[in-house]
């Protein structure tokens, strides 16, 4: 995969560009019974959930290495303005969307 920038700002120092378009790259992931069985005695004694905190870590890396693809089937140089989305799906799946503005570096 090439190198891709990707930030959360809009403009790039001492860069001009040209806007390319959207680009998302998307995950969805179940959690398992074992995290699960964790996170309901957590919830009794409070505390961090690690299992979840791997997990959704996991899950926007991944995120953003498929909008990284994406911007590249694009020929991209650089990904602007990225956030993330996440939210559940039923009680047992978890969804993240890594998104930006593809640009193509310009002088």
């Amino acid at each position: 995969m090439a190198d891709i920038l990707v930030t959360t700002t809009e403009h790039i120092p001492n860069q001009n560009y040209e806007i390319i378009g959207d680009v998302y790259g998307v995950i969805t992931q179940s959690r398992n019974a074992i995290s699960d069985a964790g996170a309901n005695f957590k919830s009794f004694v409070g505390g961090e959930i690690k299992g979840y905190t791997k997990m959704l870590r996991r899950s926007r890396d991944e995120a953003i290495n498929r909008m990284k693809k994406e911007a590249e089937k694009m020929d991209a140089d650089a990904v602007v303005m990225m956030r993330f989305d996440n939210g559940s799906i039923g009680k047992d799946m978890q969804s993240v969307v890594a998104y930006g503005t593809a640009v193509k570096y310009i002088d």
